[in-house]
């Protein structure tokens, strides 16, 4: 059976700007060049997953329906746009500062690789032929820790000074410099 390849994206600070928390639809604002990247990954046949922690959801800082109904603005208005999205995982655990039954270590935060994990079985999804791309090194490490072939740390204005020797990843400061990599 032939396997998938897939073009995994976190979401606050990837495919929105991320206003810290982002649960209302009026605080929603795509990134620029978000939809040419995601319209020539569908067009080269990667399924587009969009993986994101989401401890907001833990902290009760908004609940797990804003979410969903968010979720479900954002992939509206990428259809608009001619943007397919297959697959949509979060994680709304926190190891410290949530409260309840959110209060854990989850396998599917971020940096752990569980939420790309379940995509590969879902999706039947071929690793090495994948691409990751997110705005903190958790995501990278969590490319890095589901052996993600390709992981790509978008920085539009570089806040994150980091040593790349430890890390196995390119950086951008454009969407657009990553179509490249598909």
């Amino acid at each position: 059976m032939i396997k998938n390849k897939a073009l995994f994206l976190d979401r606050d600070g990837v495919i929105n700007i991320d206003f810290g928390h982002v649960h209302k639809i009026k605080d929603f604002k795509l990134i620029k060049n978000i939809e040419a990247l995601i319209r020539r990954a569908n067009k080269k046949f990667y399924k587009i997953i969009i993986v994101t922690n989401q401890a907001g959801i833990g902290k009760q800082l908004y609940t797990e329906e804003d979410y969903k109904k968010l979720t479900k603005y954002m992939k509206f208005i990428l259809v608009k746009k001619k943007c397919y999205i297959d697959g949509v995982y979060y994680c709304p655990y926190h190891p410290k500062k949530a409260v309840g039954n959110y209060l854990m270590d989850s396998f599917d935060r971020k940096p752990n690789p569980g939420m790309l994990l379940k995509a590969k079985k879902d999706f039947n999804l071929d690793m090495s032929k994948s691409i990751f791309i997110g705005d903190k090194i958790t995501d990278m490490e969590a490319g890095i820790n589901a052996q993600v072939k390709t992981n790509i740390l978008f920085n539009s204005n570089y806040k994150i000074k980091i040593s790349k020797a430890s890390y196995n990843f390119f950086q951008i400061k454009c969407l657009t410099e990553a179509i490249k990599y598909l």
